[in-house]
């Protein structure tokens, strides 16, 4: 990971900037994936709002995920001992997750709101940032993956973030 970049401030300004949840946090780890950031935000735009406003999985754990799974996912078909690695992995990541804010469940997370699963997404407004906690969440993720990075990245991994653009 490089160290000039604040994951968790530069995710909070994506969705401040109008980016969905799973957009602000997985664009915001470009530098750490290597991808684009253009296709990092097409990638992920189909998460928000728990999965295309389903109000599923909330949509900065999925993006949690896909970061991760980038990072240190398998591609074996057969190699249960890889898979079950990174569903622990996975778990891990939900878990801490689920410990500061009691669920990854976007409906859950929102439940004080009358949010819906209308495909229209709300004007983003001085208001809709007033009373919407996805803030919290998109900050909360980025904590989470960047403790985790930090505390699982081998040397090989402080190498290649060195030379990523």
């Amino acid at each position: 990971m490089r160290e000039n970049i604040d994951h968790a401030e530069e995710a909070c300004r994506l969705f401040a900037e109008g980016r969905n949840c799973a957009q602000a946090v997985f664009a915001a780890f470009s530098d750490v994936t290597g991808m684009d950031r253009e296709l990092a935000l097409r990638l992920s735009s189909s998460f928000g709002g728990g999965m295309g406003r389903l109000r599923q999985t909330c949509g900065t754990c999925s993006a949690m995920f896909m970061v991760a799974g980038i990072l240190y996912g398998y591609s074996s078909e057969n190699d249960i001992g890889e898979k079950t690695e990174h569903y622990r992995r996975i778990q891990q990541l939900a878990g801490e997750f689920k410990e500061k804010h009691g669920t990854i469940s976007c409906m859950e997370l929102l439940k004080n709101l009358n949010v819906n699963t209308d495909p229209v997404p709300e004007q983003r407004t001085e208001q809709y940032y007033k009373v919407r906690p996805c803030i919290r969440f998109v900050r909360t993720a980025a904590e989470i993956l960047d403790k985790y990075i930090s505390e699982h990245s081998t040397e090989r991994d402080r190498q290649l973030y060195a030379v990523l653009p």
